[in-house]
């Protein structure tokens, strides 16, 4: 069943490629955040807060630039954003190591704005590329998830390892240079972002589209986003009160490949669970996780149920949102979706944080659990419930 799900969508045409190109692009990216912290902490000698504070730039622009990013991809196509923000991205890689401190913050709230939008493009063009039949559909995307697992696994660490043995200069160009080198393979390569008879469709009005079961599923990928990122946070905070902090990777890589394992099994089935499903049971599984951190490997072992589950959300979520967006503005639909990415993850990691802060370390994990249930809820209080209902289609499709 596996090969039969997979092999289908890896021989259509241009689909390989794809997933390479984009999946590689991945890695320089993840790598990105550690790399521009430890620059900070390392390189201009400052603290761990003022470091959050040029993350929180970044952050914020990205959160602004992913709707503008989308609407000119939707108008202007994929090689002139692609070429724009190439060059932005050299530009800012190529500066920051010389910059002081306050210097870096503009430079990087731009950049966030002008950022390669990899993970639009990915999916806007598995979208383009497939066939609307949710058999395809699935498996494609849980393979974008997959390849997202696998760079968050390589990149941060990636990252780490090159500032600690050569220097946090030497990691920020060499970070930066693949980030270009990647976004110029993409640019050659220049996959379709719209079906031909898109090309020339009228632009449909944001009312159309930003609706109950469209708002619901960026709600639900902002709180699942919200959890991942407070559940890094909690995962060292619970290391650390028991003298574990060392294992935090591990425990970390353990999460992802848990998640990883989750999404092939959801690629390859043929009725995967709900997204409503989905996020209420990572609600619920995270939970308890925090209670389970006396030693580094019980708390791997609790992160598993919701790790199984955390790659077969981010391919849900996507499949809904590629699904409701009218393909003439799917640029612009994929760019708020990364908005909602981005809005989660800066939200995540303080709100956690502060609840620790006021309680202890494992209450975290219990808080990020509240989060999951309360996505439900807003969910289904939109019309989630519809997301994993057959929809018709709003676009023209590409097979």
């Amino acid at each position: 069943m596996v090969l039969t799900s997979y092999g289908r969508v890896t021989a259509l045409p241009g689909v390989r490629t794809l997933l390479l190109v984009t999946g590689l692009a991945r890695i320089p990216l993840a790598a990105s955040g550690v790399t521009i912290t430890l620059h900070v902490v390392l390189g201009l000698g400052r603290g761990y807060g003022e470091a959050g504070v040029v993350a929180a730039a970044t952050t914020i622009g990205m959160a602004l630039g992913g709707p503008l990013i989308g609407r000119l991809l939707d108008r202007r196509g994929l090689r002139q954003v692609v070429l724009l923000t190439t060059v932005a991205t050299g530009v800012f890689w190529a500066s920051a190591p010389w910059l002081p401190f306050w210097g870096l913050i503009p430079l990087a709230l731009v950049a966030g704005v002008l950022a390669l939008p990899v993970m639009s493009i990915a999916r806007q063009a598995m979208a383009a590329v497939l066939p609307t039949d949710d058999s395809y559909r699935r498996p494609a995307f849980s393979l974008d998830s997959i390849l997202t697992e696998f760079s968050y696994m390589v990149g941060p660490a990636a990252g780490v390892f090159i500032t600690t043995a050569v220097s946090s200069t030497a990691a920020m160009l060499i970070v930066g240079l693949a980030i270009v080198v990647m976004g110029g393979w993409l640019y050659l390569f220049d996959p379709p972002v719209k079906s031909g008879a898109a090309e020339h469709h009228e632009h449909v009005p944001v009312r159309s589209w930003l609706r109950g079961p469209m708002i619901a599923a960026l709600v639900i990928a902002a709180a699942m986003v919200l959890i991942m990122a407070g559940s890094e946070v909690a995962i060292v905070a619970v290391l650390r009160e028991v003298g574990q902090v060392d294992w935090a990777g591990m425990v970390m890589a353990v999460w992802c490949l848990a998640s990883i394992v989750g999404g092939v099994v959801h690629g390859a089935v043929s009725r995967p669970l709900p997204l409503i499903v989905l996020i209420s049971l990572i609600g619920v599984l995270t939970l308890p996780v925090g209670f389970f951190g006396g030693q580094w490997w019980m708390l791997s072992l609790a992160l598993v149920p919701s790790g199984l589950l955390c790659a077969p959300t981010f391919a849900s979520t996507s499949e809904a949102v590629t699904r409701l967006a009218p393909e003439s503005v799917r640029g612009t639909v994929m760019g708020v979706y990364q908005s909602a990415f981005t809005t989660g993850a800066a939200i995540g990691a303080p709100l956690i944080g502060y609840v620790m802060d006021n309680s202890a370390p494992a209450w975290g994990f219990a808080a990020a659990g509240v989060v999951g249930l309360l996505g439900t809820a807003v969910g289904v209080a939109l019309g989630g419930r519809k997301l994993s209902e057959p929809q018709p289609s709003n676009s023209l499709s590409a097979s």
